[in-house]
């Protein structure tokens, strides 16, 4: 067993060894196996150790390296390799004494520098293995955005997917091998994208411009945006509901009866490390869920097709649970038997045998009540008058 680290995961540009620091380089020499992209191993020039390309998918190498524990090894990552990169899926399998990093300038920060775009103002996403609609909840005029891509091919995607929201007129850096002797950068905007080959490794800058619509930072976005078959949490409700659930950063939710899947969108709209699983017993509608995630960026919902409560064991316990549908007895008494301390419930009633049953519960675990009553203004004759919506009950009480 080698003393110290055995496994060092270098930083490594696009210009090869001579970009390196010295730690870097007396690794690379000391390294009895190196392993890197195809890319990254061509630009090592003559070493001494055994190079081996890693494979695809990504995930097919981490056994692969389990295997070399005691060696001296050398992971070659694509500048900083804990922003967008390797280093955090290798490092969580091994213990802290085992590996060291030495990073180098992330392809953000060589983007800026070539842009002058401050980082700390500037969204910045790997979209290399993740679907371009990540984007979606970030799309508002004049927004910064730097983008990781999967490959050239992906460029014209990523036009595509921005001239189709209604984003085409967003400016585009397409910027190719930064930092190395093939850097090439192209500006030109979504709808006008030219015809042409972009190379690997590439990533884009955005500066959005179009008519698209907006999503809101605010809970309670457009019913227009959910696509569903009626059963969907209203806008007014649903921004009630939200400041009752009070998403928290990496806080997970269960949305119960999910309908359309809007209050678990919204939910995980509120921060990028909120989780949610939502509970649906109709197929159609779970398949609808899906798509609604997917399409405002936030695929990370899980959707289990199924009823509550037959489907809850088993399910990573939440900090928050929704009840939007399915309201019982006996599905409160399996979430007061199986929630632990300290979880807060939400839900709401329309129907008279479901305001009793809330009405019941406050009585035995408190919390709050509270009536939800609307009216919107509508034609009356020649003049407006108030149209009434049902009323809702909503309850909310921290176990």
């Amino acid at each position: 067993m080698a003393e110290g680290p055995w496994l060092t995961i270098i930083g490594y540009g696009e210009d090869g060894p001579a970009g390196l620091p010295p730690a870097s380089v007396k690794a690379l020499a000391a390294a009895e196996i190196i392993i890197g992209a195809a890319r990254h191993i061509d630009l090592l020039g003559p070493v001494d150790a055994e190079t081996r390309v890693w494979p695809v998918p990504f995930a097919d190498g981490l056994p692969q390296l389990d295997a070399l524990r005691g060696t001296r090894v050398v992971v070659l990552a694509s500048g900083d390799p804990f922003w967008f990169g390797a280093g955090s899926v290798i490092a969580k399998r091994y213990d802290a004494s085992e590996w060291r990093a030495i990073p180098a300038p992330s392809v953000f920060s060589l983007a800026a520098a070539r842009l002058g775009w401050p980082l700390e103002t500037t969204r910045c996403m790997g979209l290399h293995a993740a679907p371009l609609a990540r984007l979606r909840p970030h799309l508002a005029p004049g927004a910064r955005i730097l983008v990781t891509l999967r490959d050239g091919d992906a460029v014209s995607d990523l036009a595509r997917y921005l001239t189709e929201t209604g984003f085409g007129s967003s400016d585009l850096c397409v910027l190719e091998a930064l930092g190395g002797p093939r850097e090439t950068i192209t500006h030109t905007t979504a709808d006008a994208m030219p015809d042409q080959q972009f190379g690997h490794p590439v990533c884009a800058a955005i500066t959005v411009a179009g008519n698209g619509a907006v999503l809101s930072a605010a809970s309670g976005q457009m019913d227009e945006l959910f696509d569903n078959d009626g059963q969907i949490t209203k806008r007014p409700v649903r921004t009630l509901t939200l400041s009752a659930l009070a998403p928290t950063a990496g806080a997970l939710l269960w949305d119960i009866g999910g309908g359309s899947g809007s209050i678990a969108i919204e939910w995980l709209l509120s921060d990028p490390t909120t989780q949610a699983v939502c509970i649906e017993p109709r197929g159609d509608r779970a398949a609808r869920i899906v798509g609604n995630a997917a399409r405002l960026g936030v695929d990370r919902l899980n959707v289990v097709t199924g009823k509550a409560p037959e489907v809850l064991p088993g399910l990573p316990l939440p900090q928050v649970v929704f009840i939007g549908g399915g309201l019982s007895d006996l599905l409160l008494s399996t979430l007061t038997e199986l929630l632990p301390s300290g979880t807060r419930i939400v839900a709401n009633a329309v129907t008279l045998e479901s305001e009793s049953t809330l009405a019941q519960w406050q009585a035995k675990l408190g919390g709050t009540l509270m009536r939800i009553e609307l009216s919107h203004a509508k034609p009356l004759g020649a003049r407006l008058g108030w149209q009434t919506t049902y009323p809702i009950v909503q309850w909310s009480v921290t176990l």
